[in-house]
């Protein structure tokens, strides 16, 4: 999923908790057909900004939508390689560029409505209408006349490469080879149906926030639907008895808790109100591992944690400003003292062995060549540079990274920077209108392939909020995915990843790691390098 990482917003009335360090274990809502109830209890990291697949980015609107909703592929819980969802098999043609997806026999949205291929159809058509602004439309380009038609370029629909042939049946026609398309559909949601009847009940189609998704109203496709949305409390999803494959749902529901504190977050897992947590206190992490190792998890992630720059605002429209600053970061002692949850210092923007790819270019020379840089820049020793401010999303750990490079900044260039947090819907927005010089920032990947990281720098996709442009990285990137190996469109990726090191629109930081609390009741739950757990899949043992 396009996902901004880790955002946070308040807490509310769910802080009715003890605050004593006694562990308990949660007890069972309630019987379900003469058992205790399966309910997963999950902080969730923030309060979700709304759960429309189309107009949504975040790994907490993810991890909901996860539960609600599903696509013509699924993910396996183990690797998350694609296997069959909602379409039973698929077809592709000899050229690659043609997939037939034949669709299960009596599909059923939750409200006991037919899905039927057109459904695929319609929900692709809102995602690219310009006037709805999706930002993860990008992830639909490779389609025959998507991008144009996305961009206003195209206004007949039907020339673009999507076609019900029957209620079953859905051919996708690619404008270009897309080896990893497979992948896009088994994690990402923009490619899952969307019951537009029932949308359309409540507004036009081209309009977010029109109010369908709210508890009562949306209607989902996946194992489980929306029962209860209380703001800054929880999100609750129920098990959906008209999902495909009901029979094989382990849990009864799942809650999801925003919480704006990790330590907060930890004390409902220790005093058993959580069964998983978003994440860990780093204070807390080797607690954890000295005394409750059954319960700790460290898994590698596959994300990068990055400023942006506003390349269009000086004094980051100076490509040697831009490197100075990327260059002046110590991401060891970063990572060793500040983050300290086994994160890997970054020094290029794609994540390392990522399905066997391996940036070569990497940030180089530093603080010596930073201060040069600087200085030819005109502003030797940070002497007239203005006072650059960062802004960042209200989150303690955020606010700590923020202060320590802040610090590294004024020692090794004498630049001085201030900060400025917001919560979350606000952040997103300053992002999104481009109202910030350097902006805290990290991507997750959407699936398992390094095209992942590179695309979201074309010029005009939804993404590239820095406002920077270049035409011969989009002439490669375009070329990539016509080489005739992955060995050759690999080394195009090459080439890609050093016009990144080389002009900075983004300042990488560090690779993430994914740590955090799980009960050794959860079953079901495996590492995956996304962090994406198929809910259907899960269990929880009340014994």
């Amino acid at each position: 999923m396009p996902r901004s990482w880790l955002p946070t917003v308040t807490l509310s009335a769910v802080l009715g908790f003890a605050c004593g360090c006694a562990r308990q274990d949660g007890a069972a809502s309630g019987p379900a057909g003469g058992r205790q109830e399966k309910v997963l209890r999950v902080g969730n990291g923030a309060e979700p900004q709304d759960l429309d697949p189309g107009a949504v980015t975040g790994v907490p609107e993810l991890n909901i939508l996860d539960s609600l909703f599903e696509g013509l592929v699924a993910a396996d819980p183990h690797d998350l390689h694609p296997i069959p969802g909602l379409a039973e098999s698929w077809d592709v043609s000899p050229d690659l560029l043609v997939y037939t997806f034949h669709l299960r026999a009596n599909l059923h949205w939750s409200n006991g409505d037919p899905i039927t291929a057109e459904d695929f159809v319609e929900t692709y058509k809102r995602t690219l209408t310009p006037i709805f602004s999706s930002q993860i439309s990008y992830l639909l380009w490779s389609v025959v006349g998507a991008e144009d038609y996305n961009r206003g370029a195209l206004s007949d629909f039907s020339k673009v490469g999507f076609r019900a042939t029957d209620d079953r049946t859905l051919r996708v026609t690619l404008r270009r080879r897309t080896p990893y398309l497979l992948k896009i559909l088994a994690t990402d949601y923009v490619w899952d149906p969307l019951p537009i009847r029932v949308l359309a009940r409540y507004g036009p189609l081209d309009r977010k926030d029109t109010g369908w998704t709210k508890a009562g109203r949306l209607v989902s496709s996946g194992p489980f639907l929306l029962k209860e949305w209380a703001p800054d409390q929880k999100v609750v999803v129920v098990r959906n008895p008209l999902y495909w494959d009901a029979a094989h749902v382990k849990l009864d529901a799942i809650e999801f808790y925003p919480v704006v504190e990790t330590a907060t977050e930890e004390r409902m897992f220790r005093t058993g109100q959580l069964d998983v947590t978003q994440q860990l206190p780093v204070s807390k992490i080797e607690v954890y591992r000295q005394e409750h190792p059954d319960e700790l998890r460290v898994d590698p992630y596959l994300g990068v944690y990055f400023y942006r720059c506003n390349v269009t605002r000086p004094p980051l429209n100076d490509v040697r400003v831009r490197r100075a600053l990327a260059l002046a970061i110590d991401r060891e002692k970063l990572v060793q003292d500040v983050v300290k949850g086994g994160e890997e210092p970054a020094y290029a923007v794609s994540y390392p062995n990522d399905a066997g790819y391996t940036p070569a270019a990497r940030l180089s020379g530093g603080v010596a060549e930073a201060q040069r840089l600087l200085a030819e820049a005109g502003y030797p020793g940070g002497k007239g540079l203005p006072t650059i401010e960062l802004h960042y999303n209200t989150f303690k750990e955020h606010q700590d990274i923020a202060e320590a490079i802040q610090a590294m900044w004024l020692k090794n260039l004498g630049v001085r920077i201030t900060l400025r947090n917001e919560d979350w819907k606000v952040y997103l927005d300053s992002q999104h209108t481009h109202n910030y010089q350097l902006s805290r920032s990290g991507w997750i990947a959407d699936y398992l392939d390094p095209h992942v990281f590179l695309e979201i720098w074309e010029t005009g996709n939804g993404n590239n909020d820095t406002l920077w442009s270049n035409p011969e990285y989009d002439r490669l990137l375009h070329s990539a995915l016509d080489a005739d190996t992955e060995e050759g469109r690999y080394a195009i990726y090459q080439k890609l990843d050093a016009i990144l090191v080389q002009e900075c629109p983004v300042l990488p930081v560090y690779y993430y790691t994914s740590f955090y609390l799980k009960s050794p009741r959860v079953r079901g739950w495996w590492p995956t390098l996304l962090n994406i757990h198929p809910w259907k899949f899960v269990d929880l043992d009340n014994n």
